[in-house]
């Protein structure tokens, strides 16, 4: 068992997983003779030759409209966008056709590619690479969303994703690319999409976070058990479809819900999340739901890219409020 951080283990999902299956196949901007922008595809193009491992054009419409076309005809690709902000050009491909093309054909037909995205800030980029856009994509039905927050996690959901018979989209949360070591066991088994993950128990606070928030979460928790409060904290693992029972078991037992997340404030998903919680927890509930989140503006430039992301200290702020209500 190798300890891998989370470029390796998704490296590694994916060269088991097209050594397992000779359908399955990867496209997108350098992800051949370059490995990928963040070398995530490092060495798949030498194992596995160009035609299952191909660069294409700075054209991502076109990248998500070709691997739609070849899943349709049995295949089962893996494309590439290198930064969620260059995910507006596919959106057309993505939810006139992709999203619907199960419902379209009465499910004669499907769409069984993933869609893998970088995303998320903190590693200091320049306009259009640290956006946060979940929300938009959680709002299409027909796409699953998929976003992983340790190694071993990436590795078993990426299997997971590019074994399901419809179409995911893949976001990877680059600040902790490098960041995070874990054991990866070689061969490990596929993860089930639409399950929660409980990272910590707890009795006192829930806390919902994802991808590279629930770091940060962790260590606020951890701040808290200093002073006795015990926070539980729940990886959703999967936006869409979203195990809102694991969520919702959860804060039926603390009584308090904080939600974390980078993306903006408005209309993200701990609304959503902080909804459900009232429609079908609110009696349970000794605090009102509260959230910790990025900001409704552009994620700043680096110097003042700090100031934007939700860190552990802000978290903890959060968490002693509702602690206090």
């Amino acid at each position: 068992m190798a300890s891998l951080n989370l470029v390796e283990a998704i490296n590694l999902a994916l060269r088991e997983e097209m050594a397992r299956d000779g359908d399955i196949l990867l496209l997108g901007e350098d992800v051949g003779r370059e490995g990928g922008v963040f070398r995530v595809t490092e060495g798949l193009q030498q194992a596995f030759g160009e035609e299952r491992v191909m660069d294409t054009p700075l054209a991502e419409s076109g990248i998500v409209g070709v691997a739609l076309g070849l899943a349709l005809y049995g295949l089962r690709p893996v494309a590439e966008i290198q930064f969620m902000g260059f995910l507006p050009p596919a959106l057309d491909q993505i939810i006139s056709h992709v999203s619907r093309i199960r419902n379209r054909t009465r499910g004669e037909y499907t769409a069984p590619l993933v869609i893998r995205v970088p995303y998320g800030g903190g590693i200091h980029a320049p306009e259009h690479h640290s956006e946060s856009t979940e929300a938009l994509l959680v709002h299409m039905p027909g796409i699953k969303v998929v976003v992983p927050s340790t190694p071993a996690e990436a590795c078993g959901l990426l299997k997971g994703a590019i074994r399901d018979p419809d179409p995911v989209v893949f976001l990877e949360p680059k600040r902790i690319y490098r960041a995070i070591k874990e054991e990866v066991a070689p061969g490990m088994e596929p993860l089930q999409l639409g399950q929660a993950r409980l990272v910590r128990e707890g009795r006192d606070l829930t806390m919902v976070a994802w991808g590279a928030m629930v770091r940060e979460a962790r260590q606020a928790a951890e701040q808290l058990a200093e002073d006795g409060i015990e926070a539980e904290i729940i990886d959703p693992r999967t936006l869409s479809p979203l195990d809102s029972e694991t969520i919702l078991a959860s804060v039926r037992r603390t009584g308090r819900c904080l939600v974390v997340h980078e993306a903006p404030r408005t209309a993200g998903m701990g609304a959503e999340i902080a909804a459900q919680v009232a429609e079908e927890a609110l009696l349970f509930l000794k605090a009102p739901v509260a959230r910790v989140t990025g900001f409704d503006t552009v994620m700043p430039l680096p110097k003042a890219e700090h100031l934007y992301l939700p860190g552990a200290q802000r978290i903890l702020r959060a968490a002693r409020r509702l602690l206090s209500f």
